[in-house]
């Protein structure tokens, strides 16, 4: 049998203000939740950012039948729109402080080619040489864990097409992301992409220090409700300040694969986009650079 529960709330959060509600109605699995669970599902149903505290008082459970949402079928007309979200790799450059910045030399040059080919035919060949940790990459579980998955071995199921939740918090005030964060999102089954705004210092020196990052408690959700994959616009998505790495070591060791230094999160929306991240499928690695794409209709 169905059951609902009737509650009044009172939310605060972490920039000022509050929200109150009586009389609010919400679906559950059983007749035995808590005030923790009522809390976390008017969090994520509610799609509330930057929580900081939530009260729930005068609780009732009944017997009534569940509602069900209808998703909206796309129209005929509707546009697909492609956005690139991976920055370029240029010979130089730097991607993570300390790591070897990528070198782009000719193997065959144009000039080279007379003689090779018919008259007129010419080709540029380079050789390309650079850490896994290039640019806007991919991690594998194996990058982490030596039992893990390594590039070749991961399903495409967890790399193209995947449903995409972008998760916004620009506006937090502060550098780690926990799991009251991600409530408000439904996350099962598809690629979150965290949304910092921490691109905007890529190749500059701010980039390498003070990076948003997710906690232990964010990554463990993150697993528990189901993600596909991981992403973020940052410089790590652990604090490059612990040696644990907790967030690669949780969602890695759940096979979850993890893409850092995205850019161009903003220009997608929150629900409704597609995420493709392909890294070359090299055995016995665990990192390597991709061309990171999200698609929508509008």
């Amino acid at each position: 049998m169905d059951h609902r529960v009737e509650f009044d709330f009172e939310i605060t959060f972490t920039n000022g203000g509050g929200v109150q509600g009586q009389g609010f109605r919400l679906d559950i699995p059983g007749d035995d939740v808590g005030d923790a669970w009522i809390a976390d599902a008017i969090v994520r149903d509610l799609r509330l950012l930057m929580v900081d505290e939530v009260r729930i008082s005068s609780r009732r459970v009944f017997a009534e039948a569940h509602k069900r949402g209808v998703d909206r079928a796309p129209a005929a007309d509707d546009a697909r729109t492609l956005v690139d979200l991976s920055h370029p790799i240029i010979a130089g450059m730097t991607t993570y402080p300390g790591l070897p910045v990528p070198s782009i030399r000719p193997f065959l040059a144009r000039g080279d080619s007379g003689g090779r080919y018919a008259p007129g035919v010419t080709f540029a060949m380079d050789i390309i040489e650079f850490c896994g940790n290039t640019g806007t990459y991919l991690d594998s579980p194996f990058h982490r864990h030596e039992t893990g998955v390594d590039l070749a071995g991961l399903p495409l199921e967890r790399l193209v097409d995947l449903p995409t939740v972008r998760v916004d918090v620009t506006g937090s005030a502060s550098l780690a992301v926990d799991a009251v964060a991600l409530l408000p999102y439904d996350v099962r089954g598809r690629a979150v992409l965290v949304h910092t705004g921490f691109d905007r210092h890529w190749r500059t020196d701010a980039y390498g220090r003070d990076n948003p990052f997710l906690t232990a408690a964010a990554a463990a959700h993150l697993v528990g409700e189901g993600a596909a994959l991981v992403g973020i616009d940052s410089l790590n998505i652990d604090s490059t300040a612990d040696p644990a790495r907790p967030a690669h070591s949780i969602l890695l060791g759940a096979g979850i694969p993890i893409v850092e230094h995205l850019t161009n999160l903003g220009a997608i929306p929150v629900d409704g986009a597609c995420f493709t991240a392909l890294p070359a499928p090299v055995v016995g690695t665990g990192t390597f650079p991709v061309r990171a794409v999200a698609s929508f209709l509008r």
